[in-house]
């Protein structure tokens, strides 16, 4: 495993002038960030050594090098997921990358079920925290010494100043941010009315099938994270309706731009 990070990583620096420090993970629909970035160097994940594909819609499957926010960043188009057949392992691969490269943030986006009744589709979730129903654990194994600690702490999983500087610049450009308990679950199926309402009564208040694997790992790595959802589809009683993945992947997109301003403020500041 360490022999594949080093490999990898070694061809990414082989391949750009320069690493940045910060790095993002656009989620379903929001691939059009990428957009936002300029002086871009692309690199397609079937060209980098030990890389998985993605294989979902809505996931296009690149490494873009380039400034946002007038920083140095790393934004991979396309995520890698639990469902498609890859292990945690595979799932969390770029991250340990990622560490190898020396990132120290980390920002995450996804598309999630809303569970709490205030939330509208279109709106932007500020993670707060989450909780892990993943049936397969990022850190089973052997645990890296090189990599982080056996047991690492997440009582900060989402970094504090972090969601502080977001709900600053939100308030600052009157961008509606909701907050709230973000569950990962395994997929791929959309949620069950009765599984809404059991994620609602443990504590959750979106729902999405990747994210958490990422941030646990990356808290492995002594990374700061912050994450979004945007809030594609609704599970709160008397409004769930049936749920399309090209219904997700619109609603992404028209909610993205928001999110991605706060991103490019936020990135401006560290």
């Amino acid at each position: 495993m360490l022999k594949k990070i080093q490999e990898t990583a070694h061809f990414i620096k082989d391949k750009v002038e320069v690493i940045p420090n910060i790095a993002i993970i656009l989620g379903t629909g929001l691939g059009e960030l990428a957009h936002e970035i300029s002086d871009k160097k692309e690199i397609p994940y079937e060209q980098i050594p030990n890389f998985p594909l993605s294989t979902v819609e809505g996931h296009s499957g690149k490494l873009i090098f380039g400034k946002l926010g007038g920083k140095d960043v790393i934004a991979m188009q396309g995520r890698f997921h639990f469902y498609e057949g890859y292990n945690m392992k595979e799932v969390t691969f770029p991250i340990r990358v990622f560490q190898a490269l020396g990132i120290e943030y980390l920002f995450v986006s996804n598309a999630a079920g809303g569970m709490n009744g205030s939330f509208d589709i279109g709106d932007i979730m500020l993670i707060d925290d989450h909780i892990n129903l993943f049936p397969e654990h990022p850190l089973h194994g052997k645990n890296y010494k090189e990599l982080g600690v056996r047991f690492p702490d997440m009582s900060e999983a989402y970094n504090k100043e972090l969601r502080l500087m977001a709900m600053q610049v939100a308030k600052d450009n009157n961008i509606k941010l909701q907050h709230g308990v973000y569950i990962g679950t395994q997929g791929p199926t959309f949620e069950t009315p009765s599984e809404y309402n059991y994620f609602r009564i443990i504590g959750g208040d979106a729902v999405g099938m990747s994210t958490v694997p990422e941030v646990i790992v990356a808290n492995h790595a002594k990374m700061k994270v912050l994450a979004f959802s945007i809030i594609t589809d609704l599970g709160v009683i008397g409004k769930i309706v049936e749920c399309t993945h090209e219904d997700v992947q619109e609603a992404a997109k028209i909610a993205q731009p928001k999110m991605a301003f706060i991103m490019q403020e936020i990135i401006k500041k560290i």
